[in-house]
């Protein structure tokens, strides 16, 4: 496996990103892998290494890099606390047109990389970045398919809100949802599964899990969910984005 670290410039700046992929057997399809609210950290590396090792060249951008942060280290659980109203700033200085911007930065750098196919793409959000993850299939046409794992805001009362996505993209779509989230709770769930009828998409609960079931290094952590979630992710792709 290649891993590296790099500065892609952006119109606003230049966004950290970390890149995995494997060292023989390309170009491999591009996977965009936005990150959840609390920021990059090995954690999150590690499951861009997860996705890398079925071949495909994995992007990982920094999004707070506008704020210059990029690591923020343990978050209290405590919601008045400063780490959380910190990260809770930097996640509400995200929008979705400001992250298609940097999509579009990405993918203009992995255009000149040999180990890297832009014609066949794939995205993943965990968190905040459900709604992006979603919102790439329909800017972008070379993204065929895009998931939404315990994602947020998916159904708001604008134009680009999630839950009206199939409508605007020929991309298959997943979403993962636990079935305890104060962040997406059933009504909305619903609001999604409505939205996503008759649409090449699935909506999908996972029992007896709380946001945030997939990753190892959370207390929420669920092993036997966050294992589905890969099955189901990696399916997705292989369906989507042939070698």
């Amino acid at each position: 496996m290649i891993d590296q670290q790099i500065e892609i410039p952006t119109r606003d700046g230049k966004t950290t990103t970390f890149i995995s992929h494997p060292e023989r057997g390309g170009p491999f399809p591009i996977i965009l892998f936005y990150m959840d609210a609390p920021a990059i950290r090995e954690e999150l590396r590690d499951m861009a290494r997860r996705l890398a090792t079925s071949g495909y060249y994995v992007m990982l951008p920094n999004m707070y890099y506008r704020a210059g942060v990029m690591e923020l280290g343990p978050i209290s659980a405590d919601p008045e606390s400063p780490e959380r109203k910190r990260m809770s700033e930097l996640m509400n200085s995200l929008t979705i047109p400001l992250v298609m911007q940097d999509t579009e930065a990405l993918l203009a750098y992995a255009s000149g990389q040999t180990a890297a196919r832009n014609d066949l793409i794939g995205a993943v959000g965990y968190c905040m970045s459900g709604q992006y993850a979603v919102n790439a299939a329909t800017h972008f046409p070379a993204i065929k398919a895009a998931a939404s794992i315990y994602g947020t805001r998916l159904a708001t009362d604008q134009p680009d809100s999630p839950h009206l996505a199939a409508r605007k993209t020929r991309a298959e779509l997943y979403f993962a949802c636990a079935e305890t989230d104060i962040y997406a709770p059933m009504e909305i769930v619903e609001k999604v599964k409505q939205g996503m009828k008759g649409a090449n998409a699935e909506v999908e609960i996972y029992p007896g899990t709380h946001h945030g079931f997939a990753f190892p290094k959370r207390p929420v952590y669920n092993r036997d969910a966050a294992e589905r979630h890969w099955e189901r992710l990696l399916a997705l792709y292989r369906r989507n984005l042939p070698a």
